[in-house]
């Protein structure tokens, strides 16, 4: 098993993966760490699980829209992930969940 450093938001975060699996763990990282500082530019410094949660969401709804999508053509550019009327959502999850990691 090999391990590999990636960076999200800033921070550096050792992983595990298969041997041969380094770059694909690598790319992606830096596929999530977009969605982090994406997010992160427009709510803020909410800490590190939120932006994580958050980013997680945004790629699951990326993912959702793929699968429910697939079968109609792809758009020339992909669509930009809207935050638009989620964060406020988010927020209220992400405050439960850290809330929840407090208490273990």
């Amino acid at each position: 098993m090999a391990t590999v450093t990636v960076e999200i938001n800033g921070r550096p975060y050792a992983v595990g993966c298969a041997d041969g699996q380094e770059e694909r763990v690598r790319a992606l990282a830096g596929q999530f760490d977009g969605h982090v500082r994406q997010v992160a530019g427009e709510v803020g410094h909410v800490g590190d699980l939120r932006l994580f949660l958050m980013a997680g969401l945004l790629l699951a709804d990326e993912l959702h829209e793929a699968r429910t999508n697939g079968a109609a053509a792809a758009p020339a550019e992909p669509a930009a992930p809207s935050t638009d009327g989620v964060a406020e959502a988010l927020n209220a999850v992400a405050a439960r969940l850290e809330k929840i990691a407090q208490g273990l």
